[in-house]
């Protein structure tokens, strides 16, 4: 049942509403380049009907469980003007776990990038959310994605250990030379190896330990 959800979800084709040119081996639609946001704060997408009260002020992000978001690919066009309200918006945060197959990590990152473009062409500014799985993935993982720009990533779950961390670093890195961000939005603990312009970011976590203290 679970394998038939997962092919249900993977069918839906949004090329009706906008084809965008792609980009390296798999034809990932290419996210423009957009410089630091002048945010506030951040919202989980799950709250930006309810907990935002100047989303002129705010930026969206999607550091969420996938189905917390999955709407805005299965009905893209009903959340743009919702969108529009925001200073600016993540490209979403679909996981590529390194044991999901090949073929699925792709897919996530298609899906990222498509709506990505699909915002940046409805006038939203789009911040790129930069991730990747394991080494191999750097074949593929910043396809699409812009050089000289401001960009997003995230270290939730990943400084648990030393190989965690080992892989995050591995991928940062990669990030850096591929793409030579010129801001990084930084959400979790920030390792004092990583380099860049880095601005640190709350995540809702630390938003929530601050509220109980």
């Amino acid at each position: 049942m679970e394998n038939e959800r997962i092919l249900m979800l993977m069918s839906i084709d949004n090329r009706k509403y906008a084809n965008f040119h792609g980009c390296g081996e798999f034809g990932i639609p290419k996210i423009y380049p957009e410089t630091m946001p002048d945010c506030k704060s951040w919202t989980g997408f799950n709250y930006v009907k309810s907990r935002v009260k100047n989303p002129e002020n705010n930026g969206v992000h999607f550091f969420l469980y996938d189905y917390q978001f999955l709407r805005v690919w299965r009905t893209p066009t009903k959340y743009i003007d919702l969108l529009k309200k925001f200073n600016c918006v993540l490209s979403p945060d679909f996981s590529i776990y390194s044991d999901y197959p090949k073929a699925m990590m792709i897919y996530n990152h298609y899906r990222k990038h498509w709506l990505g473009a699909y915002w940046q062409s409805q006038g939203i500014k789009v911040i790129p959310t930069i991730s990747w799985a394991n080494e191999d993935s750097f074949d593929w993982c910043f396809d699409g994605e812009p050089e000289n720009s401001a960009v997003a990533v995230s270290s939730v779950g990943t400084q648990l250990n030393k190989e965690t961390k080992k892989a995050f670093m591995k991928g940062y890195d990669a990030m850096l030379e591929k793409l030579g961000p010129e801001t990084i939005l930084f959400f979790g603990k920030v390792p004092d190896e990583a380099e860049g312009n880095i601005i640190k970011c709350p995540t809702f976590y630390e938003k929530f330990s601050e509220m109980v203290i």
